[in-house]
């Protein structure tokens, strides 16, 4: 996990000495789920540990900005970065991938964590210009995806563990 977060703490300087650097993007799939709590669950216990190790990989990684969806799991999978990182969550539907992206590329300065779904992210990735196909398997909850703005962008696909 150290060299996960080493190598990740290499892209947010890299990002930051770009002229005009655009915030760097993380975007992850929300944690396991529970397997009870009908169409919203919260997260289960492995989610819970998982969402705690996100936060300690992306501790150095300059989050000003966090954002989830209406869904407990998304929230609760980003908690502990957005609380370690000072930070409000912001709440987006789930089905705006439009409304993300408007903000996404509004933000000026600091970096950004996004948790998603399994099946939107690769609609966001898309929207933000990736054009190599992602695809997330059902039983995955262990990438980390670094969007690095420019032109074009350029994707870093990390799995992380804990």
């Amino acid at each position: 996990m150290k060299a996960l977060a080493f190598i990740l703490s290499i892209v947010c300087v890299l990002g930051t000495l770009a002229a005009d650097a655009a915030p760097v993007i993380f975007i992850v799939r929300h944690a396991e789920k529970a397997t009870t709590g009908g169409n919203d669950p919260d997260l289960s216990e492995q989610g819970q540990k998982r969402a705690e190790a996100l936060a300690r990989i992306l501790k150095d990684s300059e989050i000003t900005s966090v954002f989830v969806t209406e869904f407990k799991r998304t929230q609760e999978t980003a908690a502990p970065a957005a609380k370690a990182a000072h930070v409000s969550p912001t709440v987006v539907s789930g089905k705006d991938v439009g409304a993300l992206v408007e903000k996404l590329r509004a933000l000026k300065g600091g970096n950004a964590l996004v948790v998603g779904h399994g099946n939107t992210i690769p609609d966001l990735l898309k929207a933000l210009g990736i054009t190599t196909p992602v695809n997330i398997p059902e039983d995955d909850y262990s990438e980390i995806l670094v969007v690095l703005p420019g032109d074009p962008p350029q994707l870093l696909r990390l799995h992380y563990s804990f």
